[in-house]
């Protein structure tokens, strides 16, 4: 097993009325990335189809391969113009709309009674280090009740099961395409500054989970 610091990056891949999901091509480009501060590090990349059986079947999978120190996940909000920075994961699901692969929930909770679960105190380092490249990013306490509030729980539950040490969940907003029309008010965020703001998210990741491996290996 390589002593390199390991971090995952995941997206979602499309799904009805996303054809073209820009988790896609930012989570590509991130895990492209060379830095003289990466080059003790080793970044992964996994798409997730927009189904629930695929992270149930998938997420433990990839973790139990790559053994991440950190996760570092991506998903679209198609609605919100700006970045936003999931603290928590809800125990709901939506049983209005099904998955890609037509499946529906037959229930409105994950885990029983569960209350909401935090990601931890490092998301308001996530944001600040997102907003220093000046995008317009926003702190979330509801990352809604599809795949991307599914993905973020199941999570949660394996950092607290002793998986990576950190986790994070970051909603993208939808690009526009080239010639397409700007939804009038909405402030335009490109692929680019997408990439600018992963890069400081990514950073600010890696020296959290660096800081964590040191604390770990001093007691």
């Amino acid at each position: 097993m390589s002593d390199k610091l390991r971090i995952l990056l995941t997206g979602f891949g499309p799904f009805p009325g996303a054809p073209h999901n820009p988790t896609q091509p930012l989570v590509a480009r991130l895990a492209l990335l060379r830095r003289p501060a990466l080059d003790d590090v080793e970044i992964s990349r996994h798409i997730f189809p927009v189904t629930y059986a695929a992270v149930d079947r998938q997420l433990p999978d990839v973790l139990a391969e790559v053994k991440p120190d950190a996760l570092l996940m991506f998903g679209l909000a198609a609605r919100t113009p700006y970045l936003r920075i999931e603290s928590r994961a809800r125990n709901a699901v939506t049983m209005l709309w099904p998955d890609a692969a037509n499946t529906r929930s037959s229930k409105r909770g994950i885990a029983g009674h569960a209350d909401a679960m935090t990601f931890g105190p490092h998301t308001a380092r996530l944001l600040r280090a997102a907003r220093l490249t000046g995008i317009d990013a926003r702190p979330s306490r509801d990352a809604g009740a599809y795949l991307c509030n599914y993905l973020s729980w199941r999570a949660i539950e394996n950092v607290r099961a002793g998986g990576p040490k950190l986790a994070t969940f970051i909603h993208i907003p939808l690009l526009a395409r080239s010639g397409a029309a700007r939804r009038k008010g909405a402030p335009r965020i490109t692929l680019e500054e997408l990439v600018d703001a992963g890069e400081a998210m990514l950073m600010e990741m890696v020296g959290l989970a660096r800081k964590a491996r040191n604390t770990r290996a001093l007691r």
